[in-house]
């Protein structure tokens, strides 16, 4: 599984990094996420799915299944 966050769409409200701390990181400035790697480490996939459906912008795309 691959994810993506769209830095157009990200606002920084940071619930993607609460849902799959270990998958996202946040910037420093604003808060903006963006994936640690974009391939999802075994066993975080259902994490990463939450994440998505968190995210009140839409800005996390995943591709692939775990």
């Amino acid at each position: 599984m691959k994810v993506k966050v769209d830095q157009a769409l990200c606002q920084g409200h940071t619930l993607c990094a609460m849902k799959a701390p270990d998958v996202f990181e946040l910037d420093d400035v604003d808060g903006h996420s963006s994936p640690v790697s974009p391939e999802v480490p075994a066993g975080l996939e259902s994490q990463v799915v939450s994440a998505v459906r968190s995210c009140p912008e839409r800005a996390i795309s995943v591709e692939g299944t775990a």
